[in-house]
């Protein structure tokens, strides 16, 4: 099977884009983990797949992968790319789209700065939502990550993300506090672990230790996650500015039952096709 791919990247989250419209495309986890290989593969963060609409009013179907092969909701920096991908390849016309997701419908919008603004909808903090398992729905939990107890609050982007305040992302325990918590029993289908920096009041820095990849360059529901819960905990105003390892976004939210809009790049590194 030969397929035709885009490489792309949004802040350094590096995304494989597949058109699923014009050609056959059936993955198996085997196969999306021997594509992530740096090495033996084309290497990506996650990849995306573009497919018709399978509902009246939207315009595609996006579905999203991980490195491991495993299956996701939401992407925030992939929702960018997944709309400069449907323009370039001339899948559209349209500056403005209305896209499917395992949870709901996204609005990603082309600016005439070439940037892209997404809105992500509404955030969701019940723990059931998340799913987190807990009887209080306070702003800050207490998770308890090998014998030691940290202050998390917990957010839903259409994907589960638990952000910890840290007085400084780069001296911050990401490699030790990630994967504990992404794989914590509290979260049973495991979770982002995002580490966030407050700057002042409209800045932050953040690292995220994503599920199923590790820690990226940057993760774009990660950023709208922390500006969130950074609003939340009235540690911050809107809008933000999120500063991560591969660049900044900035994250506008109004508050409860509002959406939250995220700005920032996408570009095409290159074009090519791989057997399979």
């Amino acid at each position: 099977m030969k397929l035709r791919f885009s490489k792309m990247q949004g802040l350094g989250n590096d995304f494989v884009v597949l058109d699923g419209v014009r050609q056959q495309v059936s993955l198996g986890p085997e196969q999306l983990r021997l594509m992530a290989d740096r090495h033996f593969g084309i290497g990506f963060d996650q990849l995306l797949l573009v497919e018709p609409a399978s509902q009246p009013g939207v315009d595609f179907r996006y579905r999203i992968f991980n490195a491991d092969g495993s299956e996701v909701e939401q992407c925030g920096n992939g929702a960018r790319c997944f709309a400069r991908f449907v323009l370039d390849q001339g899948l559209t016309s349209k500056a403005e789209i209305r896209v499917e997701t395992k949870k709901g419908i996204i609005a990603p919008r082309l600016e005439a700065d070439g940037q892209v603004t997404v809105d992500m909808g509404a955030p969701r903090f019940a723990p059931a939502e998340i799913p987190f398992v807990s009887d209080s729905d306070a702003v800050v939990q207490p998770l308890v990550l090998d014998g030691e107890t940290v202050e998390i609050s917990v957010v839903s982007m259409g994907n589960p993300h638990a952000v910890q305040v840290v007085a400084d992302v780069d001296t911050a325990p990401v490699a030790v506090h990630g994967p504990l918590t992404e794989s914590h029993a509290r979260f049973p289908e495991r979770v982002n672990a995002g580490f966030m920096q407050v700057v002042d009041r409209h800045n932050v820095r953040l690292r995220v230790f994503e599920r199923g990849s590790g820690e990226t360059l940057a993760c774009g529901t990660g950023a709208c996650a922390a500006v969130v819960a950074g609003i939340r905990r009235e540690l911050l105003d809107s809008p933000v500015r999120v500063s991560t390892r591969g660049g900044e976004l900035t994250i506008a939210w109004a508050g409860p039952g509002q959406p939250v809009l995220m700005t920032g790049p996408a570009v095409t590194v290159f074009t090519g096709e791989i057997e399979l």
